[in-house]
């Protein structure tokens, strides 16, 4: 009898926008360890950075110094930028009267009158536009004040790159905008064209799995639909159907991928993006899909959300942070400290999609090989006293991922080729909880010195993408060899957990051998814990040799070349800033009319291959 075989979820794409630039061929992870990098990539990602942000049209020109100095200063953690901080918009309730007085009045415009008049007040008509307000008793109105934010510093999309002016993008919410973005360079950094891709397997073998911890909070998406009635304006018809959670896969489905396989919107807080990684890994290792792409998009700084998680206690305020560092200015860029004496979470925005290939499939298309996915677990804490507070879950995801790693790396594998990118919010709580968790495992499973990384220190917290900005980095770690030091701190808290932790605060320099896999942490509100292994491209090459043997997987690399190249030429043009996102609006769409459907199959033009129909009964025993 043949062993069974559980197909490897292969990681062929990876793309995005963050804080730190374009997310494919690692350049957003670039800008981490920019002055750790050799001089001619760090060129090449500065370049890049450039055109991205509309500031050198020729890249192939030095950067010159004040440029530069523009780059680093528009990128990353820092002031915000998409509203005024220090005139935000508030209104202020008063109450209008005259004391002692019977009776008050006033003019104004007659399209102005409410359709209920209050109690009380009586119109007089003036003229054919105006009319005069006679009442008793006071008036409640709102007076529109501006105030100065009490959180100043967000992760921001590099200055200047607008995703809006990419495409006909139709008053989108900005976290759609960038999922168009975002998952046009994840897909077109796989080398292959997307009717490539969707002719490789049947059509229902595609999945696509997403969502968006909040919906999109902006103006176009919720905070219209809740706040324009209360504003004299009106809802617009798009406000409710964009702002769903799940619109970023269905925008994937509906204007870049055109899939009409399996899709999903799963949420789980600050977990959400490891939680889709989770079932499109399940989904392959089933057999049930083939490629399956994962991602979320999160544009959460509103003045709304900031305001709201600020008042939670959860974000860090400009007086903590200038309390902390004894200053009379807020040092924007270290607004986030991970693991230190800080104050508070840093919000950010980001767009980060992965695509999945089993190894037979990659195999046999040459594709790239990235990474793989080991393993994802997901627990919740159970009973717990506050929604927001940690609990026991993350001990279970955390031990579980370390077993799994165990399980395929082997002791010494797991104890000195693995490190953790730790979810590292900044908080006070989280220093504490996570680094107790982490050095605790670390002993029960003998690791002497495991490495902590902790990104949100560079970018800040992208809430449902966070856990993908951690699996880009380390997917640039095994490309360069450095892992990115934890560089806004200068110490570690003495309530921080070190036993068996080491916490880098420079970039560290690894060799290869040593990066055969690493963790990826996610923790969210309500108990939503997440522990991703992912597994190294040198791994995971070597697994495949072994399942497949040497000749043949001799042959997958000759293949890959060709998938290396359509790539790179992606690449070069990206760099450039002359290529457009991927949206096929009205493009290709189908009606029922249009398919050939029969007993056994469904054939859908645009699709090499049919629909099957099952043709077992998986209750056989039972009927």
């Amino acid at each position: 009898m043949s062993q069974h075989r559980t197909p490897l979820p292969i990681i062929v794409g990876c793309g995005g926008i963050n804080p730190a630039g374009r997310v494919s061929f690692h350049h957003a992870y670039r800008r981490l360890v920019l002055d750790s990098l050799p001089e001619s990539v760090r060129d090449a990602t500065l370049a890049s950075l450039a055109q991205l942000m509309g500031l050198q049209q020729d890249k192939t020109a030095p950067i010159a110094a004040d440029t530069r100095q523009q780059i680093l200063d528009g990128t990353l953690v820092r002031k915000i930028e998409h509203f005024d901080v220090e005139r935000t918009l508030w209104h202020n309730a008063v109450t209008l009267g005259q004391s002692g007085a019977a009776e008050q009045s006033f003019v104004v415009a007659k399209r102005q009158l409410p359709q209920t008049l209050p109690e009380g007040w009586t119109v007089n008509v003036l003229d054919d536009k105006q009319v005069r307000v006679s009442c008793s008793g006071d008036i409640n109105v709102l007076v529109p004040d501006f105030r100065p934010s009490k959180v100043t510093s967000a992760g921001q999309l590099p200055t200047g790159f607008d995703p809006a002016a990419l495409y006909a993008s139709r008053s989108h919410p900005r976290g759609l905008q960038m999922t168009v973005y975002g998952a046009s360079d994840a897909l077109r950094s796989t080398g292959f064209a997307i009717d490539e891709l969707k002719n490789m397997v049947h059509p229902d073998q595609i999945g696509v799995y997403s969502g968006s911890a909040m919906g999109q909070m902006d103006q176009d998406g919720y905070a219209g639909l809740l706040q324009n009635p209360l504003a004299g304006k009106r809802p617009t018809a798009k406000n409710t159907a964009l702002a769903l959670p799940e619109m970023p896969g269905d925008f994937v489905n509906a204007y870049v991928l055109g899939s009409v396989g399996e899709t999903a919107g799963i949420i789980g807080a600050c977990a959400t993006f490891l939680y889709n990684v989770k079932r499109g890994m399940d989904e392959i290792r089933s057999g049930s899909k083939r490629i399956v792409m994962v991602g979320n998009a999160e544009a959460p700084i509103t003045q709304g959300v900031i305001e709201g998680y600020r008042t939670m206690g959860a974000l860090a305020e400009d007086e903590a942070l200038m309390a902390l560092d004894g200053a009379s200015q807020v040092n924007n860029r270290r607004a986030c400290r991970p693991f230190s004496d800080n104050a508070g979470f840093t919000v950010a925005e980001s767009s980060v999609w992965i695509v999945l290939m089993d190894d037979a499939l990659a195999m046999e298309s040459g594709a790239r090989v990235l990474g793989s996915v080991g393993d994802v677990f997901v627990n919740a804490d159970g009973y717990k006293k506050s929604i927001p507070g940690p609990g026991i879950g993350n001990y279970v995801t955390v031990a579980k991922a370390m077993a799994a790693a165990r399980n395929i790396l082997g002791e010494e594998g797991l104890r000195h080729s693995t490190y953790m990118h730790a979810h590292g919010t900044g908080t006070p709580q989280n220093r504490v909880t996570e680094s107790a968790i982490m050095s605790e495992l670390a002993g029960t499973f003998g690791i002497p010195r495991f490495t902590i990384a902790a990104i949100k220190s560079y970018l800040g917290h992208s809430l449902a993408p966070a856990g993908g900005d951690q699996l880009s980095a380390i997917l640039g770690a095994w490309q360069d060899g450095i892992i990115p030091g934890i560089k806004t701190i200068d110490h570690i808290a003495d309530d921080v957990a070190q036993t068996d932790l080491h916490f880098p605060m420079q970039d560290e320099e690894r060799d290869s051998t040593d990066m055969r896999g690493a963790f990826v942490n996610s923790k969210g509100f309500g108990g939503n814990n997440a522990t991703g292994f992912f597994m190294s491209p040198q791994q995971t090459e070597q697994m495949l040799e072994k399942r497949y043997g040497k000749q043949a997987y001799t042959a997958a690399q000759t293949r890959q070349e060709t998938t290396l190249g359509k790539a790179h030429e992606y690449n070069d043009v990206a760099d450039s800033g002359s290529i457009a996102p991927i949206y096929r609006f009205g493009e290709g769409v189908l009606e029922g009319k249009d398919l050939d459907i029969g007993p056994n199959d469904i054939k859908v033009p645009g699709f090499a291959q049919s629909i099957k129909f099952s043709d077992t009964n998986p209750f056989e025993d039972m009927t």
